[in-house]
């Protein structure tokens, strides 16, 4: 497995497999690639997929350095110059989804277009989960705070019949202080000042019954960067991208397509 080497010494374990123009897929918080285990190959019959095990998952280093979603997006920088890409579409879920503002804000020049899906801004104007859902997940029992989980990522019909094991769950090979460190980078992100400065065509999705990055934030994200697009997925959660795959593969490609025909 390839690895790159970013400015501060850390390796950054990545994974590239299939033909065509490359399309980065950002997992969300304390996951590794194996996050898009269930869906990548949808892509593979346009594009070619880049995907990281951000620091202190997968095959990464566990760095010290303190974790911000602006480091795991220099980290994607040194990636896509390790594999010799110098500009890709980017697709970032979740926490992904606030690593890609930063890719897109700090480094306009290397995305071509962006997809945002079940994230949100950050900061004081984000719509944050409910004391509710945060209870849920607070909870001693490591099981019953993964089945809470479970039930924000996807539909009491999907669980009944995918019995596991879900790759969206997080990375077990993961330390407790690097569990700690993607909690606080995605907790602190706040992008919402610097929206507007993103070029890349953007195109905005999620769950419509999203809970756990509430499906408020959309419209949020939508209207704040320049003439970006929104799309609901009806009846979908925080993992709409793998349980509404048939849904969700064909809008991103649709919309890479037609923005990338004008690149």
């Amino acid at each position: 497995m390839p690895h790159a080497k970013t400015s501060d010494g850390a390796h950054i374990a990545y994974q590239l497999r299939g033909d065509g123009d490359p399309l980065v897929l950002l997992a969300g918080q304390a996951n590794s690639h194996h996050w898009w285990d269930g869906v990548r190959d949808g892509f593979h019959v346009a594009r070619s997929t880049l995907t990281v095990d951000y620091r202190g998952t997968g095959e990464s280093d566990d760095s010290p350095t303190p974790y911000s979603t602006q480091r795991f997006a220099r980290d994607v920088i040194a990636v896509l110059d390790d594999a010799g890409i110098d500009r890709a579409d980017v697709y970032g879920t979740s926490m992904g989804g606030r690593v890609g503002q930063w890719l897109a804000i700090r480094h306009p020049r290397r995305v071509r277009t962006l997809v945002l899906g079940c994230t949100s801004s950050g900061g004081r104007l984000s719509i944050e989960r409910s004391n509710d859902v945060r209870r849920s997940l607070a909870v001693p029992d490591p099981a019953e705070a993964r089945s809470a989980l479970a039930e924000l990522m996807y539909t009491p019909a999907w669980l009944a019949t995918h019995s596991g094991p879900h790759q969206t769950l997080g990375d077990p090979t993961m330390s407790a202080p690097a569990r700690r460190g993607h909690l606080t980078a995605s907790r602190d992100h706040d992008a919402w000042e610097e929206l507007p400065r993103i070029q890349a065509p953007t195109l905005v999705l999620h769950g419509s019954d999203a809970l756990l990055n509430p499906a408020a934030n959309a419209p949020l994200l939508t209207d704040r960067i320049p003439g970006a697009e929104m799309m609901l997925i009806p009846g979908a959660r925080h993992a709409y991208f793998e349980e509404f795959r048939a849904t969700a593969g064909p809008l991103v490609l649709d919309f890479l397509n037609r923005k990338a025909s004008k690149a």
